[in-house]
């Protein structure tokens, strides 16, 4: 097996590296910042020096924790581990001085740990200024180990108490730079990982075929690490998939099901009626040879096709296009905000079976103010079933009691306690008290229930526990006897419900410490990897032209 290599710093007698020397498949590098003269003089660290040596370890004196590449030669710059406990700059150093120090530490171990390598770092109760500590410090009087780390691209991953009486031979020393021990009762160990660096996206240009032409569009700025991600696939244990396969499953015990293997189109066109034209992401279509480098950035837009080669730019006055001599135009186009239209794009042209659940899923795009439960982006999965006049109604809670068991049992097999899950009727409800998943699909079509889920159990619907919606329509169908039943699902919402995950851009991440906590597709509650991250607040200015109404949304 490899052998872990462990870098310990400012060690004041080795007491605590002398007791991690010898583990089995651990090589260590203990360093103080004393020359040996120094650290020899005090008690017993002459005879832990002693014992490093003789278990293979390696001392090295006079080592600065913020200049570390400087010690090792660049093969040897490869550490798995990092301990640095109780970090001081020593005497009466004040917090300002110890942040610095605490800063200049991170940028100095990121040079030489290994890419899934830990930073271990602990420090007296209050010290950190987490919630982890009690009590907890004001923030300006703390060390602000979560930001100062993030500075230099590290996350707390863990955080637990310092237990130095499980430590064999262990004995703290360095009190205001004396051979003196200090408290640590409520010492806490601080465990820092990488961070996924910050992505710049380069703009994104889509390719597709429309009305027998091939046209491109560029993505929406926001959407352009979203698009094509391909959560729902065949191979992705994401749980948003999960989630789809186990209420498919749970369905096709009380419905025949039949999913729609249809390649749904990302864009849409025609009117959404009553939905307000800033929620939607409007596109402009140019030929694949010369892509548009314009985008729309709100209002209402005319989708454009080029009749020739030569690239028609276009100009933009109070949100609508002004297409220059020599350009086609074309229907308005925009990225689905639902696949509802699909769904009744299948009614209308007969292309269903009476009794029969007809199931569509995937990604789509709403502009909406983003909150951790409100998205830019979510797989919707919609059922649509065509019955007799009249047993509507036994449909509608048939299928609410299958994906009520469904819900139950997934939430159950994650958390271990019961989730409520009402159908409540959508005139019992105030906008204002809808997440935007339901106040969009409120714009769409009427709605007859709103499926909640109660997080509290106070029998209230909280913002942001609206998953689902049901209604009801009347089409012009081979037999007036039919009516249809449409109902629509927020799979990323159910996922975060089910799995404990508080933020939706979570689902998103690339970072591979999210989905391997969900092997081969398994529903796990979701353990954070990036505790306490520091949350700043900014106020914002617009400049809006004279009659130009404000829109928040754009």
């Amino acid at each position: 097996e490899p052998v872990r290599c462990v870098l310990l710093l400012g060690e004041g007698n080795f007491s605590f590296a002398a007791s991690l020397c010898g583990a089995a498949g651990t090589h260590v590098v203990a360093t103080c910042y004393e020359s040996e003269e120094e650290v020899s003089g005090r008690g017993r660290a002459a005879e832990s020096i002693r014992r490093l040596r003789e278990r293979g370890a390696e001392v090295v004196f006079s080592v600065d924790c913020t200049k570390l590449k400087d010690y090792f030669l660049p093969e040897k710059r490869e550490f798995d581990c990092i301990y640095f406990n109780f970090p001081h700059c020593g005497r009466k150093a004040g917090v300002v001085k110890n942040r610095e120090l605490l800063a200049r530490f991170f940028h100095s171990s990121a040079e030489v740990l290994t890419e899934e390598g830990e930073v271990h770092v602990a420090l007296c109760n209050g010290q950190g200024g987490t919630p982890a500590d009690q009590p907890r410090r004001e923030w300006h009087n703390s060390w602000q180990i979560v930001a100062v780390a993030a500075g230099a691209g590290f996350i707390l991953s863990n955080v637990h108490p310092f237990k130095a009486e499980t430590i064999h031979g262990y004995k703290c020393t360095g009190y205001r730079s004396q051979d003196k021990s200090f408290c640590v009762e409520g010492a806490l160990n601080h465990i820092f990982t990488r961070s996924t660096p910050l992505l710049y996206f380069k703009p994104m240009t889509c390719k597709i075929e429309l009305e027998s032409q091939k046209v491109s569009f560029q993505v929406p700025q926001v959407l352009v690490d979203k698009i094509n991600r391909g959560f729902l696939e065949l191979n992705s244990n994401h749980p948003v998939r999960t989630v789809k396969e186990k209420l498919t499953a749970e369905l096709s015990q009380a419905f025949p099901l039949q999913n729609i293997d249809d390649c749904l189109s990302l864009l849409h066109q025609g009117h959404l009626n009553g939905v307000c034209h800033s929620n939607i992401f409007w596109i402009i279509l140019s030929p694949e040879e010369t892509p548009s480098t314009e985008e729309v950035s709100n209002g209402l837009a005319n989708a454009v096709l080029f009749s020739h080669v030569d690239f028609c730019r276009d100009t933009y006055k109070n949100g609508w296009v002004n297409v220059q001599e020599g350009c086609h135009i074309s229907k308005q186009y925009y990225l689905r905000p639902s696949l509802l239209p699909y769904a009744q794009a299948i009614i209308q042209r007969g292309a269903f079976l009476p009794g029969t659940l007809h199931v569509l899923s995937g990604p789509v795009f709403r502009k909406c103010l983003i909150t951790p439960y409100s998205m830019p982006v979510f797989h919707e999965m919609v059922f649509v079933c065509a019955v007799n006049r009249g047993t509507e109604n036994s449909c509608i809670q048939m299928l609410v009691n299958n994906i009520k068991t469904s819900i139950h049992s997934l939430h159950q097999t994650v958390s271990g306690f019961k989730l409520n899950i009402n159908l409540q009727e959508a005139m019992s409800f105030e906008k204002t008290e809808l997440n935007d998943f339901a106040a969009f699909e409120f714009q769409v079509s009427k709605i007859q229930y709103f499926i909640c889920v109660e997080i509290d159990n106070s029998g209230s619907c909280e913002k942001g526990s609206c998953v689902g919606i049901i209604r009801t329509a009347h089409y012009e169908l081979v037999s007036s006897d039919l009516v249809v039943v449409f109902a629509s699902l927020n799979l990323d919402l159910l996922a975060m419900l089910i799995c404990g995950i508080s933020d939706w851009r979570m689902l998103w991440t690339s970072d591979t410490r999210f989905l391997c906590q969900f092997p081969r597709g398994e529903l796990r509650l979701f353990k954070s990897f990036s505790l306490y991250p520091p949350s700043y607040v900014h106020d914002v200015s617009f400049w809006v032209p004279d009659g130009e109404q404000f829109d928040e949304v754009a």
